[in-house]
């Protein structure tokens, strides 16, 4: 980040604090900038002869002129106006409403955003600044915006390993704030081929595409592609949906994901009195093999089906999907016997916003129908035994993930070589194990009694919360079939 960046978004963020200590929290200040940033925008593409993508009641000139009570209202008018229409200003406006009850305070946030010519920044500068707001308000634990982030140098290896290319299509169907898209995009950007200007623009507004359920997170989201260019005009890459309630029809060639964790669904439904959330058992679609009510399971099946012929993904998954019989060992087995997992990241514990978080990244290709499994052999990294990371004080890094990525290139597959943290486990020896059970390690702890090296106490808490969960549900599989 540059200078002049580093100072805007401290400038941005500075802000922030004066609106906190005034009621306003940091995600509801995030929505707000969101809002008014992009209306900013609006006008600034209006004066550069594009047509603008707003009402005209609800346009920044108009909204900048005003203050006290009456920007107020007007605000909330607008909002509400903006909410309903169709496309990427639905998807940014979506529920919006007016977080900054002081007219006073909205005005100085209005002043600030008026200050600056935003569209004479590049796209890099614009996105980083927004990105730098959205990894401030993930940071602060108590706004729970943390659940919605994957650590960057997970996100970067898992780009580096699958390595997708221009003309590639790669989407995320748990995309949270676009971390996932983003990365691949500045990866395919780096290729000679992207350098050709009707391809970089096919990229941008053909290439992409993201799921997310929450209405505030696909906001986020929406605007962060927004903001480094990605998208087509009025339309946005970022689809405000449920991803496992239906196949979408569409295939794609590059699938990286970090799916929400925990083990139920929610679902919105539409009642008399409006929209409401309930929980979702499980997901009745044709082109699932299971019918279960573990979310993470329901990704799997739902990645398999949207990959394209060879296609390719990266999916980070709890210890759970490994190891859990009934549903999850016939979802593995099909993984294995139909598509080629070929790769299995262990990721350490420390490096997520919630504690004690037990995590892996699964990499696997589609292929043709046939008799014999697909899957030779399963290469496992594991960077979690004996490896300490926290959020602060040590947190993970790009260097962290270098040799993971340097033996697990996908062009190189079949030159890997097993190494202390690398090993190959071949299809038969997977298909030996009770339950298919793919949670394997071979690794000794060092020094697990010596409290030097224990973990914080919130994350050996996290931990045992974790392991009594998993030991719960398997006494209910186990109930079930009884029953």
């Amino acid at each position: 980040m540059s200078d002049t960046t580093s100072q805007l978004a401290a400038k941005v963020w500075n802000l922030a604090h004066v609106m906190n200590n005034a009621g306003v929290g940091a995600g509801d200040y995030v929505e707000q900038v969101t809002y008014l940033l992009f209306l900013k925008l609006d006008a600034e593409r209006a004066e550069d002869g594009l047509p603008s993508l707003v009402p005209e009641s609800c346009r920044w000139t108009r909204l900048a002129l005003l203050q006290g009570a009456e920007l107020a209202r007007a605000y909330a008018a607008a909002l509400e106006t903006l909410a309903a229409q169709p496309g990427l200003v639905g998807t940014i406006f979506a529920r919006a409403r007016n977080g900054i009850e002081e007219p006073a305070h909205l005005h100085r946030l209005v002043r600030m955003i008026d200050a600056e010519t935003w569209s004479a920044f590049g796209a890099d500068v614009k996105g980083d600044i927004y990105e730098s707001l959205l990894e401030r308000t993930a940071s602060d634990v108590k706004t729970g915006a943390g659940q919605y982030f994957t650590p960057r140098p997970v996100i970067s290896a898992c780009v580096e390993v699958l390595d997708p290319a221009p003309g590639q299509t790669v989407c995320d169907p748990a995309c949270g704030t676009g971390g996932f898209l983003l990365a691949a995009y500045d990866h395919m950007r780096q290729r000679k081929e992207a350098r050709d200007r009707a391809t970089d623009r096919a990229l941008r507004e053909r290439g992409f595409s993201g799921f997310d359920i929450v209405p505030g997170v696909a906001r986020l989201a929406a605007m962060n592609l927004y903001l480094h260019g990605l998208g087509g005009g009025a339309e946005t890459p970022i689809l405000r949906a449920d991803a496992l309630a239906a196949d979408p029809g569409r295939r794609w060639d590059v699938v990286l994901t970090n799916p929400p964790f925990g083990r139920r669904q929610f679902a919105r439904v539409f009642t008399g009195d409006g929209e409401a959330e309930t929980e979702r058992e499980d997901y009745e679609r044709p082109d699932f093999t299971v019918t279960t009510s573990n979310k993470q399971l329901n990704f799997v099946q739902h990645i398999m089906t949207i990959l394209g012929p060879n296609g390719r993904a990266a999916v980070v998954l709890p210890d759970n999907v490994l190891f859990e019989g009934g549903a999850g060992e016939r979802i593995r087995r099909r993984l294995l016997e139909a598509f080629d997992c070929h790769t299995l990241l262990r990721l350490p514990t420390g490096i997520f916003y919630r504690q004690g978080v037990k995590a892996n990244v699964l990499f696997f290709e589609a292929r043709p129908v046939r008799r014999e499994p697909w899957t030779e052999a399963l290469w496992v990294y594991d960077l979690r035994t004996n490896q300490r990371f926290t959020l602060k004080e040590r947190p993970l890094r790009h260097a962290d993930m270098a040799d993971f990525i340097a033996r697990a290139r996908l062009a190189d597959r079949h030159k890997r070589e097993e190494s202390e943290r690398f090993k190959r486990y071949t299809y038969a020896e997977l298909a030996a194990r009770d339950r298919l059970d793919l949670n394997l390690s071979w690794l000794r702890e060092e020094g697990a009694t010596d409290p030097a090296t224990l973990p914080p106490p919130a994350e050996i808490a996290a931990n045992i919360a974790d392991e009594l969960e998993t030991a719960l549900a398997r006494f209910r599989a186990v109930a079930a079939r009884l029953g």
